[in-house]
């Protein structure tokens, strides 16, 4: 059961949440054209009076950027207005997530991206832990990540999540938590909805952006951390093999913050988890504002008067 906040946005302004419906002929719903984001906030620790966002700038860029695969023209300054209102209005006093959306809004039949009406709208949830912070267990899906030449990989493009989605149930119903998917050249690639790291021999790896990844913000926020902290960082293409002999293994996203995986297939990982460990610490303070280097990276939004 979900708890949303009471203040939605949809066709240019704020209503109550269960007054924000769209029809069931809705273009996108049934084409996949529409693209979304996901950005994590919490109240602020140190201020009650204000919530913070993490790389709010960087979230809504790659939503306009998602956007111009849409054919539609949305600018990141406009993004960040209008989620900075929606949090003003919602005032949240908990953990949670905002779930901002473009997509192709017309009530026609033709699968088309010209001459076809595009909308945006933002809702938001309470949402604490995604995925167990002890870690999860993971298999090798059967289903491969889809490549670029045939999908925009670089956006958040909805209907590329079908294959997510049928990751993710084929792990849950086998008995794992969690689905590890591999790219078309046999490359591990990613989870279901997040990217993956791995630590060997005090190295930290992860699979590069030509290996038909999503360019998480999370992942390079992890990458920055780990060269600020001296840890040595490759990107490059990741066996399969690799991941029952890694020190380490976490996946990371907006919903997901830093997850360690404790077993991959029947191979069992670690508990010993000191660079993962580490990442973790440093996100989490720096996501509650309490690293000045890192100050840029956390926006903060006043909801109540001191």
């Amino acid at each position: 059961m979900h708890n949303f906040l009471p203040i939605a946005y949809l066709q240019n302004q704020f209503v109550p949440f269960q007054d924000a419906k769209v029809s069931i002929a809705t273009h996108a719903l049934h084409y996949g054209t529409g693209a979304f984001g996901g950005l994590r906030g919490i109240p602020d620790p140190n201020d009650p009076s204000q919530v913070l966002l993490f790389r709010l700038d960087r979230h809504c860029q790659r939503l306009s950027d998602s956007a111009r695969y849409l054919h539609y023209d949305l600018p990141a300054d406009k993004i960040q207005q209008i989620i900075t209102e929606f949090v003003q209005k919602n005032q949240p006093t908990v953990s949670f997530y905002i779930r901002p959306f473009v997509y192709t809004s017309d009530l026609g039949i033709a699968p088309r991206l010209h001459n076809i009406e595009k909308d945006f709208f933002v809702y938001g949830l309470e949402l604490g832990d995604y995925l167990s912070p002890e870690g999860v267990s993971c298999r090798i899906s059967s289903w491969y990540r889809q490549e670029d030449r045939s999908l925009p990989l670089r956006g958040k493009i909805s209907g590329a999540y079908i294959t997510s989605s049928l990751a993710k149930t084929e792990a849950v119903e086998s008995g794992f938590d969690e689905a590890i998917l591999m790219n078309s050249q046999g490359k591990i690639c990613e989870a279901s909805g997040m990217n993956i790291f791995i630590v060997r021999r005090g190295q930290l790896i992860t699979p590069g952006a030509e290996q038909d990844i999503l360019e998480g913000i999370t992942r390079d926020s992890i990458l920055t951390l780990a060269r600020d902290l001296g840890i040595p960082v490759i990107e490059r293409p990741i066996d399969k093999s690799e991941l029952f002999i890694a020190d380490e293994v976490f996946l990371s996203g907006t919903a997901a913050k830093i997850t360690p995986v404790r077993r991959i297939e029947n191979y069992s990982l670690s508990t010993h988890r000191p660079i993962t460990t580490q990442l973790k610490d440093k996100l989490t303070a720096i996501t509650e504002n309490r690293e000045p280097a890192y100050k840029d990276w956390v926006y903060a939004i006043r909801v109540h008067s001191n």
